[in-house]
């Protein structure tokens, strides 16, 4: 791959003033071989693996860093769901010893975040999948870098309302006995996860996978607002072609990193996750890229095409650039972390109804939102299998991360601080479906899983 010197002159200028950066390199590495009767083996083994796999891609990043002048923001391990190699160690207090590990490996090896405390039960629960659930609440209040996920279904599949069920309480739970509510970040559900995802909280390394891979996370909202605004005047086709050549750069760039680190490292590349992904940083928010196309505030009316014609743009251009693109690729709307859509929720812009509504057509779904504390379980239970249906009726991917704030109405705020933010607690409707809820089973999938 080689680069003019008027791409290499533009990525400085996106790095230096427009917050491009390498939101993630998260290492996936298998730990299904390490599996010992001996469980305090186990736990050793696991351990050695992380460190010594998490020091090298510390050690790597470092250096690329400092050749290519490009972030690196965030590195990261994703290990083996956990559910499927504590089979024979199913106990509360074994899964809890494990979740420990994991934790103090991370921090050992300065690690970030590590994901892949999960299960896959799209179609049913196996007693370590159960078992799994009912310790999270523990784990994810009381670990620092842990993160979890369930994936509850897919568009061959169906959806899994069994498991759905069980998640209002734990999160309620989790909520109550973490500070700040923030365990509840640390979570994500799913339906159609990708294997090869490399953001948190859902990350994992899946079966399909090697015994270690490299993806690579890319964003640059920042980037894309710059360039829409020096484009105010064009129509939509013409703007969607600017930033599909704004999104080409980026990932071209992010393709580079990825390459050349699982080269040192001496691993399999995997993919480049092409999303816009947020943060706390002033003119790092893709609420503001929409604005920049004429919104007035995200959540009006018009806010669900434009972020259609801005996921269509992005991931044109990624595919343009990659022929590795995979993840979830396409454009994050969270809450917390994006100070546009922080802003447009307290101005009343933006409900929960049209946030719904906008991740139709988003790759992401509900992410990083917060509702009040005393809201029923089945309300919470709810609001998670409403989004997860659009994922199955669209063939897509959907997540939800939603934080029941304990002890928090509507309309106050929750301070998560760092790359967390601050989210405001949105109001929730008060009717039920609880009866419908109730019922249980799994919704059957679309005509779409028979396309074989």
């Amino acid at each position: 791959m080689t680069f003019t010197l008027e791409e290499i002159y533009e990525t400085t200028n996106m790095i230096l003033h427009q917050n491009l950066d390498i939101r993630t390199a998260t290492l996936g590495i298998n730990l299904k071989d390490l599996i010992d009767s001996d469980f305090e083996s186990f736990r050793r083994k696991v351990y050695d693996r992380i460190v010594s796999h998490g020091g090298k891609l510390i050690e790597q990043s470092g250096i690329l860093e400092r050749k290519y002048g490009i972030p690196i923001v965030n590195k990261r391990i994703a290990i083996t769901p956990v559910s499927l190699i504590m089979e024979s160690h199913c106990s509360f207090e074994k899964y809890a010893q494990m979740a420990e590990t994991l934790d103090i490996a991370a921090k050992d090896a300065g690690i970030d975040f590590i994901g892949g405390f999960g299960a896959l039960v799209q179609k049913g629960m196996t007693r370590s999948d159960r078992m799994l659930v009912d310790v999270l609440p523990e784990i994810l209040s009381t670990t620092e870098r842990v993160c979890a996920f369930l994936n509850v279904g897919s568009n061959v599949s169906g959806l899994n309302m069994d498991a759905v069920n069980l998640l209002g309480g734990m999160l309620k739970k989790t909520a109550r006995i973490s500070a700040s509510s923030v365990g509840c970040a640390k979570f994500v559900v799913f339906v159609n996860a990708p294997e090869d995802n490399p953001f948190m909280a859902g990350a994992f390394h899946g079966v399909g996978e090697g015994d270690a891979t490299l993806n690579i996370g890319i964003s640059g909202p920042g980037v894309v607002k710059s360039v829409v605004e020096k484009n105010r005047d064009c129509d939509l086709t013409r703007l969607s072609e600017v930033i599909k050549g704004t999104v080409f750069k980026i990932t071209r760039s992010g393709e580079l990193i990825g390459r050349e680190l699982a080269a040192a490292l001496g691993i399999h590349f995997g993919i480049v996750d092409i999303s816009l992904a947020s943060t706390t940083a002033t003119g790092d928010s893709v609420a503001n890229v929409l604005e920049a196309f004429g919104i007035e505030k995200i959540g009006t009316h018009g806010s669900t095409l434009a972020l259609a014609l801005l996921m269509n743009a992005v991931k044109k251009g990624g595919a343009m650039a990659s022929g590795n693109v995979g993840g979830l690729s396409g454009t994050f709307i969270p809450i917390s972390e994006d100070a546009g859509m922080i802003e447009a929720v307290q101005c009343g812009a933006l409900g929960l109804d049209k946030l719904e509504a906008l991740t139709a057509v988003c790759s992401v779904g509900l992410d990083m939102f917060a509702v009040p504390g005393d809201t029923p379980d089945e309300t919470i239970n709810a609001i998670i299998a409403d989004e997860l249906a659009i994922g199955i009726v669209n063939n897509k991917t959907t997540g939800v991360r939603i934080i029941p704030a304990f002890g928090k109405k509507a309309g106050e705020m929750i301070q998560f601080g760092g790359l967390l933010g601050t989210v405001p607690v949105m109001k929730v409707n008060p009717y039920s479906a609880k009866a419908f809820l109730n019922r249980g089973g799994r919704l059957p999938a679309p005509v779409t899983s028979m396309r074989n």
